[in-house]
């Protein structure tokens, strides 16, 4: 034990990551099919680990806080912003009341147990699993003019009192949602919640991390064309009118691909490939012929890309009627795979309504999609890369918020850096939403600034 003192003193970084790797551990443990998590176990590790009286810096505390709430925020600020709508006021006044009740226990606990205003502090942040109440509590105590001495305990009981009561809010909800109420309402949750992701995922499971369906509902075959096909003497736009959800992509004669355009003439005796959905294929050797190998060599380049829908001539529409009404001179050759919006895969239903910002996948060549991407929107281009411009600007206007303060009868007020960057990171998440070309933020980098922030208080 003197050993680890002396280690973590010299080094106290030491004490800060030992705590992350033994706390996640802890988090790994199972009971029945409770499981504690990384953040539960991190903080009862970081407990036991501060008995040693490592001392770290606050600095590290301050900037570790600021990127975990920016996250929360950057994370939340789409869903924030869609749902401020009349609608959304049970839901703001119901947040309302469980604000301010929570408020009174931790008022009425603090007074008859007689706790100091750290202690009472980490009991709301961990009796409301409110993890952003650490900093800005943090904050607040060191500017009541204490000494520093006094300072430091507080501080240090937030962080306990957040630590012993995280475990107990966290098992209340569950206890609360997954049997409680159910049980009085006469809910059957699971059945429920199996029935909304049927809904969410348009009837397709949700595979795990690693898998992938193996059934294609895109597949390019080539056909060889008979001397009876009713694509003899057609030109390749005409074949695609006639197929709807398919498209020629090469025309192959005397082993040779011809320089292909949409007025390309198809001859009995030429190879085709075709590209579309699998139903239509099923039925494409009866309109072309039989169904052929690939010529060898050949390479035939299709791209997946992201399109991001800014055409308010689009927006509010179905998809079954933007099908239907778009000419195939501009849809073909071009399969919508997947709508996200905000990060959410929606069904590819008929009834499915389009709106601005919503980020649509596409199948097809090169040429066909730059055909339909200026009637869409515009392509995204680095989407799993962190835009730092973005990043340190939300920053930076997190940290000046952070700053202001005012008096409110005698009374100084003051969001802090926690509450600023918490503001910041709901702007540029929603910023994000609707503007994909800016304020990127990976969902694996967002997740590690939350996860690592916090772990780190």
């Amino acid at each position: 034990m003197d050993l680890l003192r002396h280690l973590f003193t010299m080094e106290p970084l030491l004490a800060l990551f030992a705590t992350i790797a033994l706390g996640y551990l802890v988090g790994k443990i199972k009971i029945g099919s409770f499981v504690l998590g990384g953040i539960a176990g991190t903080l009862l590790v970081g407990v036991v680990i501060g008995q040693l009286g490592i001392n770290i810096d606050s600095g590290i505390k301050n900037i570790f806080f600021a990127l975990f709430i920016y996250a929360v925020g950057f994370q939340g600020g789409p869903q924030f912003f869609h749902a401020l709508n009349r609608r959304s006021l049970n839901q703001l006044a119901s947040s309302f009341v469980m604000c301010f009740t929570g408020l009174l226990c931790v008022l009425s606990a603090a007074w008859m147990f007689g706790l100091d205003r750290g202690m009472a502090a980490g009991l709301a942040a961990g009796g409301l699993t409110q993890s952003a109440i650490l900093g800005t509590a943090g904050d607040a105590i060191a500017k009541l003019g204490l000494s520093p001495a006094l300072i430091k305990t507080m501080q240090t009981n937030v962080a306990v009192g957040y630590a012993v009561c995280y475990i107990f809010g966290s098992l209340g909800p569950i206890i609360m949602v997954s049997w409680f109420l159910p049980m009085v309402m006469k809910w059957n949750i699971r059945q429920e919640a199996v029935k909304l992701a049927k809904l969410m995922s348009g009837g397709r499971a949700e595979l795990d991390p690693g898998q992938f369906n193996a059934v294609r509902d895109i597949d390019t075959r080539i056909y060889e064309i008979a001397q009876a096909s009713k694509a003899v003497g057609a030109t390749a736009l005409a074949i695609d009118e006639k197929l709807s959800d398919a498209a020629v992509e090469a025309v192959f004669r005397d082993g040779k691909a011809l320089d292909f355009t949409d007025t390309t003439v198809a001859q009995a005796g030429d190879s085709v490939a075709v590209t579309g959905t699998i139903d239509v294929m099923e039925t494409a050797s009866d309109f072309f012929g039989r169904e052929v190998t690939a010529p060898s060599g050949l390479l035939l380049v299709q791209e997946n890309r992201e399109i991001i829908l800014t055409n308010r001539a689009l927006s509010g529409r179905e998809l079954g009627e933007i099908h239907d009404h778009v000419n195939v001179d501009t849809r073909h050759g071009v399969f919508l795979t997947a709508v996200k919006r905000m990060g959410r895969n929606l069904p590819l239903l008929s009834k499915l309504q389009l709106k601005s910002g919503d980020e649509l996948h596409f199948t097809g060549s090169p040429t066909d999609l730059n055909r339909v991407q200026s009637k869409i929107g515009y392509k995204i281009t680095a989407a799993a890369v962190t835009d730092f411009v973005f990043f340190g600007i939300g920053m930076l206007i997190g940290m000046l918020i952070g700053l202001i303060q005012f008096k409110l009868w005698g009374i100084p007020i003051s969001i802090g850096s926690g509450g600023g960057c918490l503001l910041s990171g709901l702007f540029f998440g929603w910023l994000r939403s609707v503007h994909p070309k800016f304020s990127a933020l990976p969902l694996g980098a967002s997740n590690f600034l939350r996860d690592f922030g916090l772990g780190n208080l």
